[in-house]
């Protein structure tokens, strides 16, 4: 399906250790975003793109998805430096997460996440896609098997994602938030 208004959306990967999965689950969360057809995608990984470049792809997001390892009960440090470099740019704007890792998926990573966008303005969905052993879950190929429960669930974060991003952004577009206080 085609939709004339698409609204930017920047898919952030949270890991720069090499050899990271992240690299996988993200691939996994682009094919379904760019399936999705209600968004044009850019990518933002900090151990790819210089520092420099990460503000602006930041600045012209409608909505973000942050792709998130757990490590160690929380989230990775470059991820944290990623998120406190800018403010602006998350304001008033929703944070999705694709979370990974071993027993909980990643979703102690995205409890704290969840605070530290709260504190940045921004608004989090509830919905969101957490990956339970996700070594296990993706093949050498890096195709994830049985991905049917988890593709529901993207299907859905993105829907609630979509309807936050476009009121947002008609609401920035109507007032710009920093005159809101």
């Amino acid at each position: 399906m085609a939709f004339p208004d698409r609204l930017k959306l920047a898919l952030v990967l949270g890991s720069t250790r090499e050899g990271r999965l992240c690299e996988r689950v993200a691939r996994w969360a682009a094919a379904r975003i760019e399936a999705d057809g209600r968004f044009e995608l850019e990518i933002v990984d900090p151990a790819v793109h210089a520092p420099a470049t990460i503000g602006p792809r930041l600045a012209r997001a409608d909505a973000f998805v942050v792709v998130t390892p757990e490590y160690n009960h929380g989230y990775p440090a470059p991820l944290k430096a990623l998120i406190d470099a800018w403010y602006d740019e998350w304001q008033a704007k929703p944070v999705a997460f694709v979370s990974y890792g071993g027993i909980s998926g990643g979703l102690r990573a995205v409890e704290q996440l969840r605070q530290v966008f709260a504190e940045l303005h921004a608004m989090t969905v509830r919905d969101a896609v957490s990956l339970s052993n996700a070594r296990e879950r993706f093949d050498a190929a890096g195709t994830l098997q049985s991905p049917e429960r988890h593709e529901r669930a993207m299907r859905t974060m993105l829907a609630r994602l979509h309807w936050w991003a476009r009121a947002l952004r008609e609401a920035r577009a109507a007032q710009a938030y920093a005159e809101a206080a």
